[in-house]
């Protein structure tokens, strides 16, 4: 959102980690942690609306409570994004007790659903609903799909599938992810298909990026995933934890596998150079660069020579 380091904005743990103030344990203790992000940021979203985008939040926000909603960052519309991080459930009506506490937790927007929906389908339904309505304009859509966070539930068709399909020597063994990844990779599909047909698939640049690798241990008595050939996974910073996918489609650039190490603070100077968006008297201090130069050449380097990941927090896969 903002093309900075979460340790320069002082945002380094989860928000409700964060509300819950610092913890000693093993004889160190975890710094404070800001739980809103500051609308002294400028966002990604504020950029491009003052550019004359229209601009639509969809899904996981995790940012802030209500008074740092989508809303307060620049967005026109906020469809799900709350101060929550996970979904109680991903069926319709997505709302029931969350976590070992209980606690009520629900996805807001997304009445008038049906039972047996699932929310990520909902969610790629809410964006096609605002692409149609805003395809005559210049649009930014941040689609943050909970898929495959916790809770673990999959389609029970697609999940017995995959446990069809299990075989002794795979490494990746639980059948609910492997569906979850499955509607995800439908539902991507669903919307590139939608561009198609609304004759914006040439002039819209695409991003897809996950935000850590795969949670490595259990959840209701079994591993969620397993980043083999990767260490560790979400929490930790091996390659496990920190090395995610990332696909750029942007119309007229090259075609290619780069393999020059990148990081989510690029997407902010990035998105903007795409859309032609100059820094103007808007100039913010940033920690990303350009991507640019590498869709043009997928070879090509970056003037970069270290990147830095900062956690100071406990976490399942730290202890």
């Amino acid at each position: 959102m903002t093309g900075k380091y979460p340790a320069r904005l002082h945002m380094t743990v989860w928000r409700e980690r964060a509300v819950a103030g610092p913890v000693t344990r093993q004889g160190l203790r975890t710094p404070p942690s800001i739980p809103d992000l500051p609308h002294s940021e400028i966002t990604l979203a504020e950029r491009f609306h003052q550019a004359g985008y229209f601009t639509a939040h969809i899904g996981k926000w995790h940012l802030g409570g209500a008074t740092s909603y989508p809303e307060t960052h620049g967005f026109d519309v906020n469809v799900g994004g709350t101060l929550w991080g996970a979904p109680p459930t991903y069926f319709y009506p997505y709302r029931g007790p969350f976590g070992v506490r209980k606690a009520f937790r629900y996805v807001p927007r997304l009445e008038w659903g049906r039972p047996g929906e699932y929310l990520t389908d909902r969610l790629t339904d809410e964006a096609i609903a605002i692409i149609r309505r805003v395809k005559d304009r210049p649009f930014l859509v941040y689609l943050a799909y909970h898929t495959v966070h916790t809770p673990i539930e999959p389609k029970p068709e697609l999940a017995d599938r995959f446990r069809q399909k299990m075989q002794p020597q795979f490494k990746h063994r639980n059948a609910d992810y492997a569906a979850m990844v499955a509607s995800l990779d439908a539902n991507f599909g669903r919307l590139m298909g939608e561009l198609r047909k609304l004759g914006c698939y040439d002039n819209t640049a695409v991003i897809v990026v996950s935000d850590n690798g795969g949670y490595i241990n259990e959840y209701r008595g079994r591993r969620v995933t397993n980043n083999y050939p990767l260490r560790s996974g979400k929490g930790s910073l091996y390659e496990g934890g920190i090395r995610v996918p990332l696909l750029i489609r942007v119309p007229g650039t090259a075609a290619g596998v780069c393999s020059t190490p990148v990081i989510t603070n690029d997407l902010y100077p990035t998105c903007l150079a795409i859309a032609g968006i100059t820094e103007g008297d808007r100039a913010v201090e940033q920690d990303g660069l350009s991507l640019v130069p590498l869709l043009d050449n997928p070879a090509g380097k970056l003037n970069r020579d270290a990147l830095y990941f900062h956690y100071p927090h406990f976490y399942a896969t730290t202890t």
